[in-house]
């Protein structure tokens, strides 16, 4: 079933809202994503750039020869993957508003894969309202724990 989904960037600036009509998304590994994100992986939803708009279109960089990357210049936020003359982009999983709805259902760009920072089940968890620490610095500038 479609629904209507928003999202944007952590400090607000840049918003958009799209159709989406499935759960399916993908993990890119490529050294490109890599060096955008500053993480080993981003997740991404595709869709038709016609099926998403914005209340205020994200700063855009050339990041390579054949895709630029959309993104907030005053947070940082990484919010798009668009390659050049392709009627598809991608948007960044984590800028949605209610990113648990998608589910990953391939992996892209795995020759710069690492294996060991995906599979992590096994490793200790620990909430953030359980870390005494983070949980004092939270409340001390804001007074309430982060969503």
């Amino acid at each position: 079933m479609s629904e209507e989904m928003a999202g944007g960037c952590q400090c607000g600036r840049v918003r958009y809202r799209v159709l989406v009509d499935n759960d399916e998304a993908y993990l890119c590994h490529c050294r490109m994503c890599q060096r955008a994100t500053g993480g080993v992986s981003i997740a991404f939803k595709n869709f038709p750039r016609s099926a998403v708009s914005w209340e205020r279109e994200p700063d855009r960089y050339a990041s390579s020869a054949i895709a630029q990357r959309g993104f907030c210049a005053q947070c940082g936020t990484p919010l798009t993957y668009e390659a050049h003359g392709h009627p598809y982009m991608d948007l960044t999983v984590g800028s949605f508003d209610d990113p648990w709805r998608f589910k990953p259902v391939e992996h892209s760009g795995c020759e710069s894969w690492h294996r060991d920072w995906l599979d992590t089940g096994h490793l200790p968890a620990e909430r953030t309202n359980e870390n005494p620490s983070m949980v004092k610095r939270w409340m001390d500038a804001t007074g309430k724990l982060p969503e």
